[in-house]
This record gives structure tokens, C-alpha cells and sequence, in this order.
């Protein structure tokens, strides 16, 4: 029985136009495999997100292998180290010299644009009414596109990439997820700011005011975020406010450092938590990024597990159309979970040494300071660190 003119048929049905739905989409490609992407979204609401910009190296070069990364190269600032301060004293950690890796300073955004450029496939924005159907059996996607027009594809296998609050996840039925779970009593208060940047690599500031974060996006552009509560008013948030407290909280005793300040561009604030689901897969619906993840931001590894999970399925759906072996794809959450763990592990482990307890509890701090002294004095402990924020190599 053929399709009808409502229908369409592809490999893999990909749902989310986020990083890790485009990078699997662009990975199926050069592997011959047919799909087609799904975004609720409109293209200029996507390209718009502001989220993360910290690359792993494995995620840079998987970005080159695939040939999107010329504006990445162009544009990139590459870090060899982050900076540690507290008690009003700064530590650098030499990443590179440690662990043999950089990381790259690019936009979540700019690589999403990039993505979305350079995809020629068949790539469906503003969809609505999504739903997931015989997920044992013969997949299904029923969605109204763009012009409010019922359709339905069909496919062999279906990528959940539509992130926390998307319907993957929530079309799997009632009992098969396990849900792994911690939200955390604080949240960042983030700002984009048209200022330079006020150091050559990030800063991660400790101090009794709370955490504070200095980033980049750009030689003339300033990511910046502040500890505060998770039920925060931003309206309480007035510029100065803001620039006051940054100025505070990233404090030093070098009389020549300042930080630089300018006109705020975006402000948001985001609440925190640890979040993971197992299995990741359910019949043949695959979840990834953080559709099956959250991490806190501390780690900056939420955009590099999204692209790691679905290398893993990339590889596993090429092995299974190429001789029919489904070994990958049975042992997909198996060999993605592995390094979820170690992600959510570091990620806590970076946010429970540098923010503040919201009482300032003297022994807490006490904790974090003697940690903090510890991984800023040893060789071994700065490279454990260094090593697991530059991130493993990929499967």
C-alpha cells in the first residue's frame, strides 16, 4: 500500500533541530543514511538561543571532520587554561599542559547557525501537535507543519533531540524510565554584555557573596553569570546591581586587574539540577542531549554529552544498515551512560566546591576552601580536574 501525499517516509525521523538533533542529522548524511528533522520552533527562535559556549576538543574535531567548522576556526578563541579565585587570589589551571587538550570559546547559537546552513535535507520548522506512535514496532511521526497541514512520516528509527521539556521522552510509556534526579539550592543569574572580555580565559570565582562566572563569546563580548536563589526577581536586578556584585565577587588582590563593564545585551536567570534517565532508548526511539540529560552548568558540558550521545548513535545506526548487527544499538544508553555519570560527577563536583551555601554554613566554606587549595597546589588533583573539563575522547 503506497504513501499518500500526506505521508512521507524516511530512515531516521529526527525530532528537535537543537545541537544534537543537526549534528546527527549532518553525521547520517555523510554516512548515507536518510533523515529528516522536526523543530517546533522557528529557524530565528533557534539560531537565537543563547546557552552554552565552552567546546570540547572531541567536539571541534568532530565539527571539522563533518566540514562545518571554517567560521568555528575563523572565530573561536581558543583557552588553554581556566583560573581559579578565591580568597581574593587567582590559580591557573593549565588544561592544555595538563591534559593534552584545549577547549574552544564559540557560541551554542553560532554553531546551531552553522548547522543549519549547512544542511540541505529536509529540515521542517514551526511543526506542531507532535506525536510518537509504534515505537516497537514501525515507528511513526504525526505533526502539522508550518502551514497548519497534517502529516505523517514514517520511519525505521526515531532520535528524540527535543530537549527537557520536549515529547520524546514523555511519549515512552509509564514505567520503563528510571528517574535520577537533584535540583540544587541555588541558581546563576546570566548576563550577555557588550563589553571586552576583562581576562584571557575564564574565570571561576569563590567567595563568601557567592560564585560568580567571567566567560566570552567574542573579543568584544562578555558572558557573565552570579550565584543567587532559584525563585530570584530579576526586576531586582538593575544594572549596577549586577556590575556591583560582579565587581565583588570577582575581587582580587592584583591592583592592576578591573573588569570591564557595558551596556547588558540579554539577562536570564536559570535554575540548576542534575537530571538523568535510564535507559536512554525505548523500542527503536533513541534519546539524547538533554531530552535523557541535564547537568549543572559549572562543568560547561552540556552541549559536548548531547553531541557525544549521538556520535555513539550515529555509529550505531551505520553498523545496523550497513550489515543488519544491532549490537550498537541495543547497548546505546549502556555506552552513553558511561559518560553521563562521569559528566554529572564532575559537574557536581565543580558546583559543590564553588558555590556558597546559602547560610554560609563556616563549615561548608571551610570544605570548599581546603579543596580549592588542594586542587590549585597538586599536580594530580589539577589534572584530574583538567582532564575531565576538557572532556574525554569521544567513543
Amino acid at each position: 500500500m503506497g504513501l499518500t501525499d500526506l505521508e512521507t517516509r524516511t530512515q531516521v525521523g529526527i525530532i528537535g533541530a537543537g545541537p544534537a538533533g543537526l549534528v546527527l542529522a549532518h553525521l547520517l548524511r555523510a554516512r548515507g543514511i536518510d533523515c529528516v528533522v522536526l523543530e517546533r520552533q522557528t529557524r530565528s527562535h533557534v539560531e537565537a538561543r543563547i546557552r552554552a559556549g565552552v567546546l570540547e576538543h572531541g567536539t571541534v574535531d568532530l565539527l571539522t571532520s563533518l566540514g562545518l567548522g571554517d567560521r568555528l576556526h575563523r572565530e573561536r578563541m581558543v583557552h588553554h587554561g581556566i583560573e581559579l579565585l578565591f580568597e581574593r587570589e587567582a590559580h591557573r589551571i593549565p588544561l592544555t599542559e595538563l591534559a593534552g587538550r584545549e577547549i574552544t570559546i564559540y557560541g551554542q547559537h553560532e554553531v546551531v547557525k552553522d548547522l543549519i546552513a549547512a544542511w540541505d535535507g529536509p529540515l521542517h520548522f514551526s511543526v506542531s501537535s507532535v506525536a510518537l506512535s509504534a515505537l516497537t514496532s514501525t515507528p511513526t511521526v504525526s505533526y502539522v507543519d508550518a502551514d497548519g497541514v497534517a502529516q505523517t512520516l514514517h520511519c525505521d528509527v526515531i532520535a528524540g533531540c527535543d530537549g527537557f521539556h520536549g515529547v520524546s521522552r514523555a511519549a515512552i510509556p509509564p514505567g520503563v524510565l528510571t528517574v535520577h534526579q537533584r535540583d540544587y539550592p541555588h541558581a546563576w543569574l546570566g548576563i550577555l554584555a557588550e563589553a571586552p572580555p576583562s581576562s584571557e580565559e575564564l574565570i571561576y570565582a569563590h567567595s563568601s557573596r557567592g560564585f560568580a562566572l567571567h566567560s566570552m563569546r567574542s573579543p568584544t563580548v562578555t558572558r557573565l553569570y552570579l550565584q543567587v536563589r532559584p525563585d530570584e526577581d530579576l526586576a531586582e536586578w538593575p544594572d549596577e546591581r549586577i556590575w556591583s556584585e560582579l565587581r565583588a565577587r570577582l575581587d582580587r588582590s592584583d591592583p592592576a586587574w578591573s573588569l570591564a563593564d557595558g551596556p547588558i545585551l540579554e539577562r536570564s536567570v536559570a535554575a540548576m539540577r542534575s537530571f538523568v534517565v535510564s535507559p536512554m532508548q525505548y523500542g527503536r526511539l533513541f534519546l539524547a542531549g538533554d531530552a535523557a540529560h541535564i547537568v549543572p552548568p559549572t562543568g560547561a558540558k552540556g552541549l559536548n554529552l548531547a553531541v557525544a550521545d549521538v556520535k555513539v548513535l550515529a555509529d550505531a545506526l551505520t553498523a545496523w544498515y550497513a550489515s543488519g548487527d544491532a549490537t550498537g544499538l541495543d547497548a546505546y544508553s549502556e555506552a552513553c551512560l558511561r559518560r553521563v555519570w562521569r559528566v554529572q560527577h564532575f559537574s557536581w563536583w565543580m558546583t559543590s566546591m564553588l558555590h556558597p551555601t546559602s547560610d554560609n554554613d563556616p563549615f561548608d566554606r571551610a570544605l570548599q576552601l581546603s579543596q580549592l587549595r588542594y586542587v590549585t597546589s597538586s599536580r594530580a588533583a589539577a589534572t584530574s580536574l583538567a582532564e575531565n573539563y576538557v572532556g574525554f575522547p569521544f567513543p
